[in-house]
């Protein structure tokens, strides 16, 4: 059976997208993937959309929504791989619907105090639930008191943190925006290694 990923963060421009999108690629390295957007936004389709245009190679895709969200997991809970879902930015009735089908929720996190306080509500619809999830720090810059600052409260409180993270690198947005994942457009960057290092911890809580 697949094993859904959910991408969920309610604050805007934490890199939810982005995220989904990189995931997937690398993930698709090793075993078949099926990428899912139900933010109204539509960044990742936006996303989807130069891929295709571009000519790279093709990454199942679909943009359910409402009760279309459930239809579409089950059946693609039958196949092989994984599916990764990204959710809505709102904490609503789309983005619980999404977090109850998933096998574990990752919630991205910029390493700052408001992102910290805004993720708590998706968090407690994930614990709600009963999902396991895991917070990715996310746009991490080299060096930064205020990251420590967040990884200390993030001790405090023992949230649950992959140890890998993604640094604040402009090769994510340049990768995005030529519909691409980092570990394709520039497959031996810092940015690339940092994503497999995440992509090998989703594998490794599969396999839990």
């Amino acid at each position: 059976m697949a094993f859904v990923i959910a991408v969920a963060q309610q604050k805007g421009g934490a890199g939810k997208s982005t995220l989904a999108a990189n995931l997937a690629v690398a993930l698709a390295e090793d075993a078949p993937v099926t990428l899912l957007d139900t933010d109204p936004q539509q960044s990742l389709a936006r996303w989807h959309a130069i891929r295709v245009a571009q000519g790279h190679p093709p990454l199942p895709f679909d943009t359910p929504s409402g009760w279309r969200v459930g239809n579409a997991l089950d059946r693609l809970r039958r196949a092989d791989g994984f599916v990764v879902l990204d959710t809505p930015p709102q904490v609503e009735a789309d983005a619980a619907r999404a977090l109850r089908a998933a096998d574990l929720v990752l919630v991205p996190l910029q390493p700052s105090l408001p992102d910290l306080w805004a993720s708590e509500a998706t968090v407690r619809i994930a614990e709600a639930e009963k999902r396991p999830w895991r917070y990715v720090l996310n746009r991490v810059p080299p060096q930064s008191r205020v990251a420590e600052v967040v990884a200390e409260e993030l001790a405090r409180r023992r949230a649950p943190v992959l140890e890998a993270r993604l640094g604040n690198r402009t090769a994510f947005a340049t990768a995005f925006a030529t519909g691409q994942g980092v570990t394709e457009a520039q497959p031996r960057s810092a940015a690339a290694a940092e994503v497999r290092a995440l992509a090998s911890s989703i594998l490794a809580l599969r396999g839990q």
